[in-house]
């Protein structure tokens, strides 16, 4: 089995495997955080995130209205789209990282 791929968010530092094909948002879902989502669908562009390392692809077609193509050259990105490929960082752009579930994070000893 091969090396799982990680997305680190900073500034908080949080690092969460990447299943292949997963989104960024889902990703981070499923290891028990989150940050300011809307349509979860591509369209409103709620879920903006900055990529400072590594590369993304969209998983499906996102509305130029929700993501311009400044915006891409940029290196940001819809998080309910971005699969990333291989290890990535970004960095939440209008929103903070939030736990959703206590139990994944226990308080170190």
């Amino acid at each position: 089995m091969g090396v799982v791929p990680k997305l680190t968010v900073d500034p908080n530092g949080v690092e969460v495997p990447v299943a292949e094909g997963e989104t960024v948002m889902a990703a981070l879902n499923k290891n028990g955080y989150t940050y300011l989502l809307g349509c979860r669908r591509g369209g409103c562009g709620i879920c903006k995130v900055q990529v400072t390392e590594g590369e993304i692809e969209h998983n499906r077609p996102v509305a130029e209205s929700a993501l311009s193509l400044e915006e891409r050259d940029e290196n940001v990105c819809l998080g309910c789209r971005a699969v990333p490929q291989g290890d990535i960082r970004i960095t939440l752009m209008k929103s903070a990282l939030r736990v959703t579930n206590p139990l994944l994070h226990p308080p170190a000893a």
